[in-house]
Parts: structure tokens; C-alpha cells; sequence
């Protein structure tokens, strides 16, 4: 029996089709702008999305830290969610490399920074502060698709007091599905957009910065001393293009995949389904039986993040079918009856 692996979109495996389109493609040195499959992928998105250029970089948290490093000067401030990607969980980047103070805030339980918390956070302009520079923000957040007329909202603000505005978009297309609009439609409110390829769409690796040709000339730049430079990319440019082309309508499988998993477990006594959101599931479970609980998941080849804490986020994608999930409720049926 195969395993049943809900930690992460992460883990998708590229299928067939797409390590063929690897194989075929054309290549060339990346660092000179020569990959012509590299130039095209980055074409692509920055006009998909509605911008001038954009970058193509091994990962997520590359593509932030560039367009954080783009956007602000060392002794500026960045204004970030408490609990996001860019803040929490990127090794204090933009601090260590950047010298770019961050200010997190709380986040309203739709994933959206209240807007009026945040301009109570913008510094005055006092050698007191650090200078504010930029507002970030990330969609979809916990699973959660930010509101279309708050991002609308969060233009006017930082337009008002002369900010950028930078979205952690790594799951942009899970939120443009779920909010039933064109990804366009979401970073046109943003002055830069990091999109990565290589969770539900199920490329082996890969973010893309897109932003203005200036925005973009500087982040290659950073790319260079943050050793991102590489070569003959356009192997993996080309499942990227793969997995635009086949697999943004299929994220709206992995969010009904999600739904039914949650409706399978909601009933069950002793656990708690606390939310779903696209292609998330969280459950808690009570703590004194989680050793138990991950003995029996793994083996019924089920993998999940199962630490010490109650919460557990199940994630569905690309590698994750019907009977993944049958056999996921199942095993939870038999562990909690």
C-alpha cells in the first residue's frame, strides 16, 4: 500500500508528462539570460499576472527575502502578520541579510491585517524609527483566501501613506480558485507579487518574483549575493510551464478533496475539526493522545505533521486521490471509535 502523505503540498512528486517536458527542454546559462525556457516561463507569469518582469528563484522564501531586500533599504520596516510566512517561518531573513526590521501584527481570523491596527504602526518620520516601507501580505493565509474588496482596501491604504505593498502569493492560484477570479485579478492590487510553483502545482522547484523592471533589475541582483544565481534552470522552468498549463484547474480537486476529509471527520468523539479552507484541513487532537494517534496513522501508511502540540494541518494535493482520503477517515474512524 502506497502512502497516504498529507503533511505538505510540498510533497507532490512531478508526474510523467511533466519529467518529460523536462527532458525536452531547451536550456542555457540563466546567470548570462541565456535559458530561453527560463526567459519564457518568467515572461509568461510577470503578463499572466499584469507585470513588466519578473525573476524566476529555487524557492519561496528566496522570492520574499529578494523582493523584501528590493523594496526596502537597510534601518527600514516592513509591516507583516504575526503568523506569517514571511515573519515566522524565513529564518529571520530579512533581519540577518537585509538589516529590515519587521513589525508584525495580529492577524483577523480571515487571514486579512486589520487596517486600522496596521496604521497605528506605521512610524512616524523621526530618526526615532525605522522608516515603514512596506505593508506584506499573504494569500491565501492558513488556507484562507483574503477577501477581494479588503486587498482592494489594502491598495487605497498604502497608496494614502506612500508604501509598497508585496504579496506572499505561494499559493495564489489555491486563492484566485477559491475566490472563483483570474490570479490577475488578486495581484493587480500588488506592486509585487512572489508566486510559488512547486506546492499545488506540483513542480520539483521553484518561485517566481514578478514586479516592475526596476523592482526586478535589484532582486536579480540580490539573487546573485544570496547565491541564487544558477545555469541551465530551464529544466526546471519547464515543469513549471508544465504545471501552469495542466494543473491550476485541478487545485479546485485538492479543495473538494479537502471538504469531503473534513465532513468525513467531523462527527467523530474526542476529535475536533477547527477549520477548512482550499486544500487545508486543521484538527486538534487531544495531546495526551498523540503518540498513539501517530503510531496508528503511520501504520496505516498515512503520514502527517504530528509533534507535541494538539493542532495538526492536513494539506491535499496533486498526489493525494479518493481513495487517499477513504482511507484516511477510515484509519481516523478506527483510532477515535
Amino acid at each position: 500500500m502506497e502512502w497516504t502523505d498529507l503533511r505538505s503540498d510540498t510533497v507532490t512528486q512531478p508526474t510523467a508528462a511533466m519529467r518529460e517536458a523536462m527532458m525536452q527542454a531547451e536550456v542555457g546559462d540563466d546567470v548570462y539570460g541565456e535559458d530561453p525556457t527560463v526567459n519564457a516561463l518568467q515572461e509568461r507569469l510577470a503578463a499572466d499576472l499584469g507585470f513588466e518582469a519578473g525573476l524566476f528563484v529555487p524557492s519561496g522564501t528566496q522570492s520574499n527575502l529578494l523582493a523584501l531586500m528590493s523594496h526596502c533599504q537597510r534601518g527600514d520596516e516592513y509591516l507583516v502578520g504575526m503568523e506569517a510566512h514571511t515573519y515566522k517561518f524565513e529564518g529571520g531573513g530579512a533581519a540577518v541579510l537585509g538589516s529590515i526590521q519587521p513589525q508584525p501584527i495580529l492577524h483577523a481570523a480571515d487571514g486579512s491585517l486589520p487596517l486600522d491596527v496596521v496604521a497605528k504602526m506605521v512610524k512616524p518620520v523621526d530618526p526615532h524609527f525605522a522608516r515603514t516601507r512596506l505593508l506584506c501580505l499573504e494569500n491565501t493565509w492558513h488556507g484562507r483566501a483574503l477577501p477581494l474588496d479588503y486587498l482592494a482596501d489594502a491598495r487605497r491604504f498604502v497608496d494614502e501613506r506612500g508604501l509598497a505593498l508585496h504579496l506572499d502569493g505561494a499559493r495564489l492560484y489555491n486563492a484566485a480558485i477559491a475566490s472563483g477570479v483570474p490570479a490577475r485579478e488578486i495581484a493587480g492590487h500588488f506592486d509585487s507579487v512572489s508566486v510559488c510553483l512547486s506546492k499545488g502545482l506540483g513542480a520539483p522547484v521553484g518561485s517566481v518574483l514578478v514586479g516592475s523592471h526596476e523592482l526586478i533589475d535589484q532582486a536579480r541582483r540580490w539573487r546573485k549575493v544570496t547565491g541564487g544565481g544558477w545555469r541551465q534552470a530551464g529544466l526546471l522552468a519547464a515543469a513549471c510551464q508544465y504545471a501552469l498549463d495542466h494543473h491550476v484547474a485541478r487545485l479546485a480537486d485538492d479543495h473538494a478533496r479537502a471538504a469531503r476529509l473534513a465532513d468525513g471527520l467531523r462527527d467523530l468523539p474526542g476529535l475536533v475539526v477547527a477549520a477548512q479552507h482550499t486544500n487545508m484541513v486543521f484538527i486538534e487532537v487531544p495531546a495526551e493522545r498523540l503518540g498513539d494517534f501517530k503510531t496508528q496513522m503511520t501504520d496505516a501508511r498515512i503520514r502527517m505533521s504530528i509533534g507535541y502540540l494538539p493542532q495538526i494541518r492536513m494539506v491535499t494535493h496533486l498526489g493525494i486521490d479518493d481513495d487517499g482520503i477513504a482511507r484516511t477517515v477510515a484509519a481516523f474512524g478506527r483510532f477515535f471509535r
